[in-house]
């Protein structure tokens, strides 16, 4: 018996140091051949074609085809990992329009990052419309770029070229670019190192505290090896936004939290995912019948930093809220349903393949239409429906399910949408099943959504998120002072006494 723990421990000792020493082999300067690099970029191409379910929605044939001819093209001469994903990748499925369809770097580059800290351009910046704000300096001793600094321009570009130039190389939904100004607010560094590259020294215009525009030299933040203690240097984009919080909350309360104003009467409940670990339906239930039983007539449901997870706890929440039944879309369609050769490329095809043949159904129009989706009726909940004054606060990182959330609340009398528009397109978008594929060379992961869904009841296709009923956008005031303006806003309609209707302009 010893002996065979003996070996057990050996074995897994091998292991460990297997993957350590595999982690410390990765060379992210490795480069690829160009032959290499072509043939990812055509698999990537022929999956696209094949499988995305809206890949002409914003976009012509005529003009993805140049999209894809050009950056084909452009594939001269070898590359890294890194180059091929954002300047050849990136640029081209941001030219879909589909904020499902995006890259990320393999598996070994990933965990190759997943403890480093880069050499970064220094500022973090809270950014929105054509508004550059410094919200934290990596290079501590700088004395000039304070929090709250207004920044006009970096290295000779003004801020809009600046944006308008990273969002290039960024995906969204249609035209709701929100979401991307909320990327960019939570890792300037990482979008900025990767598509224009890393400087010795940055030009960076800024306005002084007298008012007067000036031009400042600001170095490179390189890492020290004993730097844990900094703020993040942007290495890879974050999940969500970074949060200003009094203190570290559990995993389950980072993922979803209810907490009582009781001077004022008021529930504040924020879910920042839709996923499953959640424990979504048992917390709707004892959260709902604590209101009920207390009589609280405002609640405050905070989805800012919400991407989306499954769609059964978003139509779960809208249940205790709207009045009226509803379906969660109009359309929920693939175009072929199932991977033939391609399966190679596909993670979990297996999964997918047998939720495509017992799930979805050809009709009339050529698609297979995922008929639960498009046919089932959900309820107004009778037990622990909520009456009261409803304030759902939205913002650019309100996605995906979390868009259908807000939509099928939108314009009930007793709700009102607060924050900024959505980062999900509210006529619809693309997902349901978003496998990623892998690129047999670079090993580079490319998520692709297989379904297209429309909202019920939808509105128009123009390309634009779900809208809030009372826009709140961000001040420099106070980015400068770390307010939370939105729940400033909804904490003093509430204090005025004013219903959800009233407080709509």
């Amino acid at each position: 018996m010893k002996s065979l723990i003996r070996i057990f421990i050996f074995l897994t000792l091998a292991v460990l140091t297997g993957c350590a020493a595999g982690r410390k082999s990765f060379n992210p300067d490795k480069k690829y051949p160009a032959s290499q690099l072509k043939e990812d970029f055509a698999v990537m191409r022929q999956v696209l074609e094949k499988f995305h379910p809206s890949i002409y929605w914003y976009t012509s044939k005529d003009s993805m085809d140049q999209y894809f001819d050009y950056y084909a093209q452009a594939i001269k001469d070898s590359m890294t990992e890194s180059d091929f994903g954002f300047h050849i990748v990136a640029p081209v499925l941001t030219a879909i329009r589909c904020g499902h369809t995006s890259f990320n770097y393999s598996k070994a580059y990933s965990k190759f990052l997943a403890d480093k800290r880069l050499p970064s351009f220094p500022l973090g910046l809270k950014v929105w419309s054509d508004t550059m704000v410094v919200t934290f300096n990596l290079n501590r001793r700088d004395s000039v770029f304070k929090r709250g600094t207004l920044i006009t321009g970096i290295n000779l570009w003004n801020n809009q070229r600046v944006i308008d130039s990273l969002f290039n190389y960024m995906p969204a939904d249609g035209y709701s670019q929100n979401v991307n100004y909320i990327r960019l607010s939570s890792a300037f560094g990482y979008y900025h190192r990767n598509i224009f590259g890393l400087s010795k020294n940055y030009a960076v215009q800024y306005i002084d505290s007298t008012g007067q525009e000036k031009l400042a030299a600001l170095p490179l933040f390189t890492p020290s090896p004993d730097s844990l203690g900094l703020p993040p240097a942007g290495n890879r984009p974050p999940a969500r936004p970074p949060r200003d919080t009094e203190r570290s909350p559990s995993r389950l309360e980072a993922r979803r939290s209810f907490r009582i104003d009781t001077a004022k009467q008021v529930g504040i409940m924020t879910i920042n995912t839709f996923g499953s670990g959640a424990h979504l339906k048992s917390f709707y239930r004892k959260t709902f019948k604590w209101l009920r039983k207390n009589n609280i007539k405002n609640l405050v449901i905070d989805v800012r930093n919400n991407g989306g997870g499954d769609i059964n706890h978003f139509a779960q929440l809208s249940s205790y809220i709207r009045n009226t039944p509803f379906k969660v879309a109009d359309t929920a369609a693939a175009v072929i349903n199932h991977f033939g050769p391609s399966r190679k490329y596909f993670q979990y095809h297996f999964f997918n393949s047998m939720a495509f043949f017992f799930l979805t159904t050809k009709r009339e129009d050529g698609r297979y239409h995922f008929r639960y989706w498009e046919n089932h009726d959900y309820q107004p909940k009778e037990k622990n429906h909520y009456n009261g004054n409803v304030y759902v606060l939205i913002s650019g990182p309100s996605f995906s399910a979390t868009t259908l959330f807000a939509q099928s609340v939108k314009g009930q009398s007793n709700v009102t949408l607060v924050g900024e528009e959505a980062g999900g397109g509210a006529h619809g978008n693309n997902g349901v099943m978003i496998p990623n594929i892998i690129l047999p060379n670079t090993r580079l992961r490319v998520r692709v959504p297989l379904f297209r869904l429309v909202q019920y009841n939808h509105p128009p296709k123009d390309g634009h998120g779900v809208q809030p009923d009372v826009l709140v956008p961000p001040t420099v005031e106070g980015v400068r002072r770390g307010a939370d303006l939105k729940m400033e806003k909804v904490m003093s309609w509430i204090q005025q006494g004013k219903s959800a209707a009233s407080a709509t302009p």
